[in-house]
């Protein structure tokens, strides 16, 4: 009957059947997939379950807004309690007192008797009765004098499973019968040789009542229509829950002078992760909390949220920085906590997961500060979810691989070598589906090992990998400038295969570029296989896949590929996902957390998207022509996805640096110049922040300055600022005091964004990747930095014409220069023309999918300062809370 009105209603109904000896963890797991399957709306429990399986347990497994019978312990629960408000009313009840309504019963005041106690029936109809304000006696089939109970009752109500129990010369003239029992007695009559009858015996009982139903063709008929009534309402709750997305703010106690941002961040209780993720859409199932305050988001959201438009998209960037930054990681969590917390908009702060390395050295953490940062920023500081561990696991296996394939190559015969990598099993050889990938790129279409001749099976086992060539060196995530250089394989087990070599810091890998970059886990996995290690002698790239550890990695990084999420000191969402290492690579967040946040923060197909759409806030590393350069031509070309607005951080102090002021080092105290008013050579910097709006124009995005208080700053100084840029072309220069009051300091500039972000956009990149690489940099140089020329070493032209060979001439380039300086000299400061850019080196990330060309003599691993920052760290031993974090 059930399936037969689905049909009609057409309603998909499908029915599950399930052997009577599956255990009860069986059963729980199917029903917790069918609670994570947004394709079903209601799940069924049909009882009687077996007798090894408990009742309670599997009806209390469904998900409460999926319990369309109603008999979960939170709908029964909510219908027992005054006031109480159940998701679904069980449907037999829920049927009964539509019956009583549609037959026009009025119920309030009127003596009603349920006859039955089941928690299906008898105790929900109790309920429900006693919400209509009936007065209601429950009784059951050992009750005392039940016919006198019966002669005051307007109302009766009989569930009690006993046939023809109920007799009309019980009930009272006129009563109302409600007659739910499903009785099967003898009938040698009826071809089944049996008949259905109620628990009333109904032609005493017609006598005497008003109104009975009959059985069959009474509730039953009632019970499958508000079955499926409770499916259509469990669809539509569901698609209205779509949009049910709204951040509570945390609210803040400001303090002046602003404490320190660890003093800040400890301060602030945090919500549970779970409520933030719940807050802005993402199902339970959906999030894998790592403790109370930080989870990972599972990319299946992806799918689920696909047919929605995306939120908006800001990328934060700035000037040229001194070396005490101008506040773009503070910026970015002021404006976002602004939208969210203060403009109601929904908002996210994407932002890469920092290095421990400079944690623990000079730079310390990159939580953002004062008011405006990711909390607990501990947690954020160190260690998070362990993906820069995964990412350290990953390139290090490569690099052990590397030299072991070499090692046995050397020490091996083809023959042996080649039974040793396809060892025969029951007598049987079969290839690895990494082997055939490598048979395939040498040509060699056979799949059976033993059909292989000798110089096939020569060219499969050796890689012949030149030493001299090895890119790929070992990581760790320390500042550790003592590894830099070093040699491998003194050992005498090495048999003297011994080379020079050295290490990088975790984030400098290849492994955590292709993290940001990756659109989805198959991408990381051909991203991976597709890295470059070095060269054969022959002159052939060497692959990951070639030396087969493609699948390995993967495997090692496959939690790794999903967003981490944490939230800001006033309660909205962040993003933390990858950190690939800015000298040398994008210097942002991946393009997969980018992807959920704009899903989550979008609109749904019948929203205003101009009204309810969110925004998502993310940083590029260093200023603009770096960072911002990189982001377009490298991330956005990746991912697809264009910004609806730049915004360029802007310090006067900095600018006084780039118009004649002075140098600023970490440490050393602050010329006057940078705590005094000074128009004039604030203006003369100005030429810096000009130069910086032209390149983000270029693009075609609109720009919004933000101007980052210090309490230093003048409002002359402010003006001159704010005239220069818009001068420039900026759509707006907003002064933002989110450092010292959190969100609601940067409202002005959440509103500057809105504004920009309806702006008409269109999305022009640097340079096309048909032309040459030398092009490609001549262009990077040309436009972004200003320079007259490019100038290429013997070494980097080698390289160019070696990749161009390879079939890797059409990447997009990322050049590692200077931060200090848009030129490649960092004693350049404002905005230098006519200067030549040398390019010494030009290296590959193949798997990352874009070159990177050394202009300056970058270190990949830092060296700790003299006093480094974990001097200041220890643990209180009472609470366990760390201690001297910055």
């Amino acid at each position: 009957m059930k399936l037969k009105a689905a049909e009609e209603a057409r309603i998909d109904c499908k029915l599950l059947h399930f052997p009577e000896d599956i255990t009860e963890i069986e059963l729980l797991d199917q029903i917790r997939r069918l609670n994570n399957d947004d394709a079903v709306n209601g799940i069924l429990v049909q009882l009687p379950l077996p007798k090894h399986i408990s009742e309670a347990s599997i009806t209390s497994a469904v998900a409460h807004e999926k319990d369309v019978d109603g008999f979960g312990t939170n709908n029964i629960g909510e219908l027992a309690k005054r006031g109480g408000q159940p998701i679904f009313t069980p449907c037999t009840p829920k049927g009964v007192i539509t019956l009583l309504k549609e037959a026009g019963v009025e119920l309030a005041g009127k003596n009603a008797v349920v006859i039955g106690r089941s928690n299906i029936v008898g105790g929900p109809v109790t309920q429900l009765l006693n919400r209509a304000n009936a007065t209601v006696t429950m009784c059951h089939s050992a009750t005392s004098d039940l016919p006198g109970y019966l002669k005051n009752a307007d109302v009766v109500v009989v569930a009690i499973g006993a046939p023809n129990f109920v007799k009309g010369e019980w009930l009272k003239p006129g009563a109302v019968v409600i007659d739910v029992g499903t009785n099967y007695i003898p009938d040698a009559t009826r071809k089944s040789g049996q008949r259905l009858v109620g628990d009333v015996e109904f032609d005493s009982a017609a006598e005497v009542a008003s109104v009975i139903t009959p059985v069959p063709g009474g509730v039953g008929p009632m019970t499958v229509a508000m079955l499926l009534e409770n499916v259509v309402e469990a669809a539509n709750n569901f698609f209205a829950n779509e949009k049910l997305r709204q951040t509570v703010p945390l609210p803040l106690h400001l303090q002046s002078p602003v404490p320190s941002d660890i003093a800040i961040s400890r301060a602030q209780a945090p919500k549970q992760i779970t409520r933030v993720a719940s807050e802005i859409g993402i199902e339970a199932h959906e999030l894998e909390p790592y403790g109370a305050y930080k989870g990972k988001v599972d990319l299946g959201l992806l799918k689920r949220l696909e047919h929605r438009r995306n939120g908006r998209y800001v990328v934060v960037t700035g000037i040229t920085p001194t070396p005490l930054g101008e506040g773009k990681s503070t910026t970015t969590m002021g404006l976002a906590q602004a939208l969210g917390a203060h403009v109601g908009r929904i908002s996210f702060a994407n932002v890469r997961q920092p290095s421990q390395g400079p944690t623990f050295g000079i730079k310390g953490g990159a939580a953002g500060g004062g008011y405006s940062q990711v909390i607990p920023m501990d947690e954020f500081n160190m260690h998070l979810t362990g993906d820069i561990h995964a990412i350290t696991a990953a390139n290090n296996l490569l690099a052990a691989a590397i030299e072991t394939r070499m090692f046995h190559e050397n020490t091996q015969k083809d023959g042996p070598l080649y039974r040793r990598l396809v060892p025969a099993k029951n007598g049987v050889r079969k290839f690895l589906p990494s082997m055939l990938g490598r048979l395939k790129k040498l040509g060699i279409d056979k799949t059976n090992p033993d059909e292989l001749t000798p110089d096939e099976i020569r060219r499969f086992v050796r890689l012949d990998i030149d030493p001299e060539t090895i890119t790929w060196r070992r990581v760790l995530d320390v500042n550790d400038r003592h590894l830099r250089g070093i040699t491998v394989g003194t050992a005498p087990t090495e048999k003297g295969h011994s080379r020079e070599t050295g290490f990088d810091i975790s984030v400098a890998s290849e492994c955590m570029a292709i993290l940001a970059l990756s659109t989805d886990l198959a991408d990381m996995r051909s991203r991976l296989g597709r890295m470059v290690i070095g060269t054969s002698r022959g002159g052939d790239p060497v692959t990951c896949d070639d030396i087969g550890a493609g699948g390995a990695l993967t495997a090692l990084m496959k939690d790794a590929i999903k967003p981490n999420l944490m939230q800001t000191l006033e309660g909205t969402p962040v993003f933390v996902h990858a950190g690939p290492f800015a000298n040398i690579s994008i210097g942002q967040s991946s393009i997969l957390a980018d992807r959920l946040a704009l899903k989550l923060a979008g609109t749904e197909p019948d929203e205003d998207h101009n009204e309810k759409t969110g925004f998502v806030v993310t940083e590029a590393g260093f200023d603009f022509t770096m960072g911002g350069e990189r982001f377009f031509n490298i991330k956005c070309r990746t991912s697809g996805l264009v910004p609806d607005v730049v915004v360029v951080v802007a310090t006067i102090r900095a600018l006084k640096v780039h118009g004649g002021g002075p140098p600023i080092a970490p440490g050393a105290a602050l010329d006057a110049v940078y705590k005094q008013e000074n128009v004039e050579i604030l203006r003369a910097g100005c030429v810096n922040l000009r130069k910086q709006i032209a390149n983000a124009k270029s693009f075609g995005i609109p720009v919004v300055v933000a101007i980052n208080k210090f309490a230093t700053d003048t409002e002359a100084e402010i003006a001159v600022l704010r005239e220069e840029a818009i001068a420039a072309g900026a759509e707006d220069a907003i002064l933002a005091d989110h450092w010292a009051k959190g969100g609601l300091g940067a409202v002005d500039l959440a509103k500057g964004v809105i504004a920009a972000s309806e702006k008409p956009k269109e999305l022009e990149l640097t340079y096309g990747l048909d032309g040459s690489i030398e092009q490609r940099l001549e262009a990077i140089a040309q436009k972004m930095y200003g320079a007259a020329k490019v100038e290429f070493s013997e070494l980097a032209q080698k390289k160019i014409d070696t990749y161009t060979k390879q079939g890797y001439g059409n990447l997009p380039i990322c050049v590692a220069k200077t931060q200090y300086s848009l030129s490649h000299d960092p004693d350049l400061k404002g905005a230098p023309t006519g200067f030549t850019v040398p390019i010494r080196d030009v290296r590959m990330a193949a798997g990352a999918g874009y070159l990177y060309a050394l202009a300056a003599d970058i270190q990949t691993i830092p060296g700790l300062p003299t006093a480094p920052g974990y001097l200041n760290v220890d643990v209180d031993l009472e609470t366990g809370e760390i201690d001297g974090l910055f």
